[in-house]
């Protein structure tokens, strides 16, 4: 019982909620309601009618990411049953999804341009002192959140929970369709995400512990200690040896979709930080591994779930000083505050960023730039591109921007000059709105709308008028989704008719004809820019 362990290099840990798997937008109580509301009962009740229907269609490629669940066909019993227990469970907030929803439906239809004020005794109960009634300069009616009191009322993390098992290959089921039922090769852990524990824990991935600590302090069933107890080897880990780097210049690594590690010796940053586990399945990577024991500042670009991953956050929150995001549209259902989000997974040193605001870092500072377009014309803030001018070099993650206005671009090359680097994503053939934010509209919208408003990057037109304007010198394609621990989040699979891949072909030959070095990264990536030349010495691994 005094020996020491190593969390194994292979063991996944999913956060889950209601046995769902967890991301932002479970979080907030409203968000959260509207979800279990109009996503995951409505899949499960869809599944216990047809659930043969289900089986064919998670075979069908063209139906990756649909709303199906992948049982086969099979455990029909226990999703009735989990029905059940969501309504019981989750009662409190899907009546407070009913209310939000019936009270728009009140709003649009009683508020005409005259004072708001006879309306707010019309305010459901369980939102009584949680809204302030506003207009638009057009006098369209419209709802503000004080998301804290809706927070004090109605947060409960006692259904969180961390499911841990071993990952044997870079495939994982999608998993934003599917509940998690109760299986014999994982152990649930119920334990908020906030709890320090599991900084504790997950710092056993690098340092030894004693996994006896834990046995009492998680309340692990008997009959899922020996499993627990796999879980853990008294092997050290393989750490990158060059984890850490000490040169002149400036280190640049992708990690694989829109994670990228910069580093000087003085500063680290993570971008968007989605991470694989250690597998030996043929395609080298970066993972959990390769990064330094301490991460200075995390960025993130905007609330989508494969750029604010919960299980990579969690894992690696307690190596993190600061984490830096964008403001929100205060109030908006559609655009929760990713503050309060990140309070409720247990971060601290939380620092807003507004556009062109600037942080200081040794040798230069981030500046928020803005971010157009794949969020479906929705009026959502949150979401920012990021300048890291640093040892003299200007490097902008551009993320998922999708080019709408070239003027833009050209105002923000007045304002913070020339830049030598962009990283840009290509996904150009995005999902429509009701794929991400159907739960939380009061009306379906038609479904050529809800085709045209869809969450799409740049294609190449776009991309090449944003780099004539930003006068850039180098490019770097990624936020593709192509690697292949990614398909559980992304549900992509490109062929060469693809129009994300034609489209970005395209971007890169137009680039190579006009004399600018651009790359569409995969895998793994290793960049130096020495300071004294200023000139890139990139280099593939």
């Amino acid at each position: 019982m005094n020996k020491k362990y190593y969390l194994k290099s292979n063991v996944k840990a999913e956060p889950l909620i209601w046995k769902w798997y967890a991301w932002s937008y479970l979080i907030p109580p409203i968000t959260a309601g509207c979800n279990i509301r109009d996503r995951h009962i409505k899949i499960m009740q869809s599944y216990v009618s047809s659930p043969k229907i289900h089986a064919q269609a998670v075979k069908n490629p063209k139906l990756l990411g649909g709303p199906f669940i992948d049982l086969s066909g099979e455990r029909v019993d226990e999703i009735k049953d989990l029905i059940n227990e969501t309504q019981e469970n989750c009662h409190n907030l899907l009546n407070l999804a009913n209310s939000v929803k019936e009270f728009d439906i009140l709003l649009q239809t009683r508020a005409i341009g005259d004072s708001l004020e006879s309306l707010y005794k019309e305010i459901p109960e369980d939102l009584k002192g949680c809204l302030e009634l506003v207009y638009d300069i057009n006098s369209h009616p419209s709802f503000r959140i004080i998301e804290p009191l809706i927070y004090h009322k109605f947060f409960d993390p006692s259904y969180q929970e961390l499911a841990f098992s071993v990952v044997e290959s870079d495939f994982r089921p999608f998993i934003l369709s599917t509940p998690r039922l109760e299986n014999n090769k994982e152990v649930y852990i119920q334990i908020p995400f906030e709890n320090k524990i599991w900084d504790d824990l997950f710092l056993m991935r690098y340092s030894p512990g004693s996994i006896s600590d834990f046995f009492d302090r998680m309340s692990i069933p008997d009959a899922k200690l020996n499993l627990f107890r796999d879980l853990f080897t008294e092997s050290p880990p393989s750490l990158g040896q060059d984890r850490h780097y000490d040169g002149e210049g400036i280190r640049v690594r992708y990690f694989g979709h829109a994670c990228i590690l910069l580093q000087t010796r003085d500063v680290s940053i993570l971008i968007d930080p989605v991470l694989s586990y250690k597998l030996d399945s043929g395609l080298e990577r970066y993972t959990f591994y390769d990064l330094p024991d301490e991460i200075d500042y995390v960025l993130l670009t905007h609330n989508h779930q494969d750029h604010i991953l919960f299980e990579t956050l969690l894992q690696i929150r307690h190596k993190v000083k600061n984490i830096v995001f964008p403001n929100s549209n205060k109030g908006s259902i559609v655009d929760p505050s990713l503050k309060y989000i990140l309070e409720k997974i247990g971060y601290t040193s939380l620092h807003e960023l507004n556009e062109f605001d600037s942080i200081d870092v040794p040798d230069g500072c981030i500046t928020g730039i803005p971010f157009l377009g794949e969020h479906a014309d929705l009026n959502i803030h949150s979401k920012i591109a990021h300048c890291v001018e640093i040892k003299g070099k200007k490097l902008v993650f551009a993320a998922d921007s999708r080019n709408l206005d070239p003027a833009l671009y050209d105002l923000i090359r007045d304002y913070i000059g020339p830049i030598d680097v962009l990283y840009l994503g290509m996904e150009c053939d995005g999902a429509p709105l009701s794929w991400l934010y159907g739960p939380l509209l009061t009306k379906p919208l038609k479904r050529s709308f809800d085709e045209s408003r869809n969450l799409s990057g740049s294609d190449s037109d776009k991309a090449w008028k944003l780099v004539k304007s930003m006068d850039c010198k180098e490019v770097y394609i990624y936020a593709m989704g192509q690697e292949p621990w990614l398909g559980y989040i992304m549900a992509l699979e490109y062929t060469e008719e693809s129009p994300q891949l034609i489209e970005s072909n395209k971007f890169i030959s137009l680039c190579k004809n006009n004399g600018i070095n651009i790359e569409r990264l995969y895998g793994k990536k290793e960049i130096y820019y020495e300071h004294r030349s200023q000139q890139s010495l990139a280099s593939s691994i």
